[in-house]
């Protein structure tokens, strides 16, 4: 009988990888023809010493464009800088998001379209848009953030938020988080509707508090929806552009690795050592992305009921 029931599970499991395979393959082949060549062409160029400015002087010089950017203090500057936004962004967004997926999947039944709705706003709004919003806000001379909350210690019409490390990076990181947060919540609200309500209801008959049944119930049985909601956001943050090139520009050692991939292959038009430094990055993309799976272990034939 065991045997049996492996088998028919077998099945199940191949039939279900095939249906993916026949639905996201259309998508993923699409995908691989435009990415595909972006990514070998930049690991090509990778291999040359190339100015756009001077295409004879096209030299082939291997791995030495790695060497001059991992030996570089500004390469691992930026690094820090990226690896010290992500980490921060993505854990708040993390906490901040699970508590409104929380509100958005407790609600009464009338008011969960309205609510989700005001919740999604943010992230419906174009990230260059978003930036410069902020931007504006917390400007010393066209912001109203210095008048609105000069009450606060450290808080004057004086204060040039632009000016120093700290200041800068706390703006950046609260940009990203109020723009990215509700899609983080969507990811949980999507887990919270797989966690079985008998499952709630027995562990609260048990005498199981709110905290214990939210560490021993509910965040186990979504823990696949975790794992892709930090996995999505990880990615995205270890690759953010946009706030930092709109209110820093890199200034105050503020710069992370696209902006300086961007300043070494746009603005210098050294598309040498800009590709080594994109393709460096994308490396680190995979590691992340290696090591989140590794770390979660999620096991999604039990998510699917198997």
């Amino acid at each position: 009988m065991p045997t049996r029931q492996r088998a028919r599970r077998s099945d199940r499991a191949r039939s279900e990888a095939r249906l993916g395979w026949w639905l996201a393959g259309p998508a993923f082949v699409v995908m691989l023809a435009v990415t595909l060549y972006p990514i070998l062409q930049a690991v090509y160029d990778s291999l040359f010493q190339y100015r756009l400015t001077d295409p004879e002087g096209r030299e082939f010089i291997g791995l030495g464009n790695y060497g001059v950017v991992l030996s570089d203090p500004i390469w691992w500057r930026d690094l820090l800088v990226t690896v010290f936004i992500t980490v921060v962004t993505v854990v708040i967004e993390l906490v901040l998001g699970f508590a409104l997926a929380m509100v958005m999947h407790r609600a009464i039944r009338g008011l969960r379209g309205p609510i989700r709705t005001a919740i999604l706003v943010p992230y419906g709004i174009i990230t260059v848009v978003s930036a410069f919003a902020w931007f504006y806000a917390f400007d010393i001379t066209s912001g109203y953030v210095n008048n609105w909350f000069d009450w606060v210690p450290g808080i004057d019409e004086n204060l040039n938020w632009f000016a120093q490390q700290g200041t800068s990076l706390f703006v950046i990181i609260a940009s990203e988080v109020w723009k990215t947060t509700p899609f983080i919540s969507l990811l949980l609200l999507a887990g919270l509707s797989q966690v079985p309500g008998d499952m709630e209801e027995a562990a609260k008959v048990d005498g199981a508090t709110s905290w214990q049944v939210l560490r021993r119930v509910i965040i186990p049985n979504m823990k696949a929806a975790i794992m892709v909601a930090v996995l999505f956001r990880a990615l995205d943050a270890f690759r953010i552009f946009d706030n930092v090139y709109i209110m820093t520009r890199g200034a105050n050692n503020t710069e992370v690795l696209s902006l300086l991939a961007y300043r070494q292959s746009i603005g210098r038009l050294e598309i040498g050592l800009g590709s080594a430094v994109s393709v460096l990055l994308f490396l680190c993309v995979i590691l992340i992305s290696f090591a989140a799976v590794k770390l979660f272990k999620v096991d999604l034939s039990s998510t699917r009921g198997q």
